[in-house]
């Protein structure tokens, strides 16, 4: 979901905004691990992912309402996200999804600690090491901190998505 479906680096821009008074731009990220980006709050940065609202309230990538709702009419689709590590990230997900993607069953959600229990014909991620263990064909969801990967085929937005998989 992070990043894929959620704007997780625009949550984290905005709640950093919010604490220090300082705007950092999306391209200023680019090619830089998660754990780079914000180097000299990393601790602050990393706590964003345990306050209360913030992955309810990520916004939704661009398209990818529509090209999902076509995919669920053609494929057997699977939302999958781990959404162990942090407290509040379960019922959070839960709530964005129903909110954003109502056409979406509940039975459709996998929330794990690790994506490599899933099996399938395409994963669409956007963390290289997500894809490394998927069996089937691996697509990588472009964003600041994968940018400097090409060992998966990469898609650059929900519309090149949807021209993959919906031809």
């Amino acid at each position: 979901m992070d990043d894929v479906m959620a704007d997780a680096t625009g949550q984290f821009i905005n709640f950093y905004e919010k604490e220090f008074g300082v705007r950092v731009s999306r391209e200023s990220l680019n090619h830089k691990a998660e754990m780079e980006r914000f180097p000299e709050n990393h601790d602050v940065v990393y706590s964003f992912t345990l306050r209360k609202d913030f992955f309810r309230t990520m916004a939704v990538n661009d398209h990818a309402q529509k090209v999902i709702k076509e995919l669920n009419q053609k494929y057997e689709l699977f939302i999958v996200s781990s959404a162990m590590e942090f407290p509040n990230s379960l019922p959070e997900k839960l709530e964005w999804l129903k909110e954003h993607f109502p056409f979406l069953h509940w039975k459709q959600f996998v929330f794990c600690g690790r994506k490599s229990i899933v099996h399938g014909d395409y994963m669409i991620d956007d963390l290289p090491h997500n894809l490394e263990t998927f069996n089937g064909e691996k697509l990588l969801f472009s964003a600041p901190h994968n940018l400097q990967f090409d060992q998966f085929k990469r898609m650059n937005g929900w519309r090149e998505v949807g021209e993959f998989l919906l031809k």
